[in-house]
């Protein structure tokens, strides 16, 4: 309920404020499974995605959002809610199995699911290689995976910044990637990478990034 009422108020306002250019959204089908595969430049990245799809998407947060105490952490906590957002525990050392379980939930119950295949967001602006965490849901429920390109969020809200800014912002849906009958025979391991190799190549041509040649890794200072 408290996802349904601030979604009628919250997306209209945002795009009205931010204008936000968006290419592609026909793309993203209105019901049904589906994996939205984005890149990452900003924390707010999950908030601009949901605000312009017309249908509930949920993104995982983690979980220190939602155990904070008094007014300000009830409010903190209903914010992240009302997003379609889901705790979870990033320093649990099960945390990706955990992250897997909860995405193949979602999908299955045909819901959008939002993941970025990157792990973290990018530091430098450039695109790195791809993990096969989208893949395997893509591989294991069927649904159909979405590529997002993602320009100007990291000018939106920067590290550090508490309150987003006015500036141009990107998003562009491309074509679905299926999978059905596609990977018949190929050996599971092989697949999941051709596969997370293809989303990626799909989400360069949107966000027009450099390319990295490695994987990204968290800083530890996030």
């Amino acid at each position: 309920m408290l996802y349904s009422a601030l979604h009628s108020v919250v997306p209209p306002l945002a795009k009205a404020v931010w204008r936000p250019t968006v290419t592609g959204l026909e793309h993203v089908p209105r019901s049904g499974g589906v994996l939205l595969a984005s890149n990452h430049l900003s924390f707010i990245d999950s908030v601009v995605i949901p605000v312009v799809v017309p249908r509930r998407v949920v993104f995982l947060a983690k979980s220190d959002y939602f155990t904070g105490t008094g007014a300000k952490g009830a409010a903190t906590r209903a914010w992240f809610e009302s997003l379609g957002m889901l705790p979870v525990d990033r320093d649990d050392t099960n945390a990706a199995l955990a992250s897997l379980g909860i995405a193949q939930e979602v999908l299955e119950r045909g819901d959008a699911f939002g993941i970025y295949p990157e792990g973290t967001r990018s530091r430098d602006g450039r695109l790195y290689r791809g993990r096969t965490g989208a893949a395997h849901l893509a591989l294991t429920t069927g649904v159909p995976v979405v590529p997002v390109g993602l320009t100007g969020t990291e000018d939106l809200q920067p590290v550090g910044s508490r309150l987003p800014r006015l500036v141009p912002v990107t998003v562009a849906f491309g074509a679905p990637i299926t999978t059905a009958g596609r990977f018949e025979g190929v050996p599971l391991g092989r697949a999941r990478r051709e596969l997370t190799d293809e989303v990626m190549d799909a989400i360069a041509a949107l966000s027009g990034q450099e390319r990295a040649p490695g994987y990204n890794e968290r800083s530890a200072a996030t």
